[in-house]
C-alpha cells in the first residue's frame, strides 16, 4: 500500500523563528524606547531642578537686598523723625525765648523813649537817679546817712 507522506524529520525544532525575531525585536526596540526616555526625563530632572535652584538662589538673594533696603530706609525715617522732633522742640524753645524777648522789650520801650523832656531835664533826671543809687548803695553797705 502506499508510502505516507509525512516525514520525521531528525532535525531538532526550532520554533518559529521569524516570528521570535520578530517579538525580540520589537521588545528591543520597546526596551531601547524606554532607555531613551528615561534619559530624557532625568536630563530633563537636572535641567529643572537647575533652574529651580538658580531661581530659588536669585529669590532669595532678591529678597536680601529688599529687606537690607527696608531697614535702611526704616532707620532713615526713624532719624528724621527724632530730628523733625528736635527740630519742633527747637523751633518751641525759641519762640517762647523770643515772646520772651518782646515782652521785657514793650517793658522796656516806655523807660527808653524820650517823652518830650527837654536836654536839661534828662540831665537833671539821672543826676537824681545817680544821688538815689548812691543812697541805696551806702544803706546798703552800712554806712551812716548824714
Amino acid at each position: 500500500m502506499g508510502t505516507s507522506h509525512k516525514k520525521t524529520s531528525r532535525e531538532p525544532y526550532k520554533g518559529m523563528q521569524d516570528e521570535s525575531t520578530g517579538v525580540i525585536g520589537f521588545l528591543e526596540v520597546i526596551l531601547s524606547d524606554f532607555a531613551r526616555l528615561e534619559s530624557e526625563t532625568s536630563t530633563a530632572e537636572d535641567v529643572s531642578q537647575a533652574a529651580y535652584e538658580k531661581f530659588m538662589a536669585e529669590s532669595q538673594q532678591d529678597a536680601e537686598v529688599k529687606q537690607a533696603e527696608m531697614e535702611h530706609k526704616t532707620l532713615k525715617k526713624q532719624q528724621t523723625e527724632e530730628a523733625l522732633a528736635n527740630l519742633k522742640k527747637d523751633l518751641e524753645t525759641t519762640q517762647a525765648e523770643l515772646q520772651t524777648s518782646l515782652d521785657y522789650y514793650d517793658k522796656l520801650k516806655p523807660q527808653c523813649v524820650d517823652m518830650n523832656l527837654s536836654y536839661e531835664d534828662r540831665v537833671a533826671k539821672r543826676k537824681e537817679e545817680i544821688v538815689a543809687l548812691q543812697e541805696a548803695l551806702r544803706i546798703l553797705s552800712g554806712e551812716d546817712i548824714a
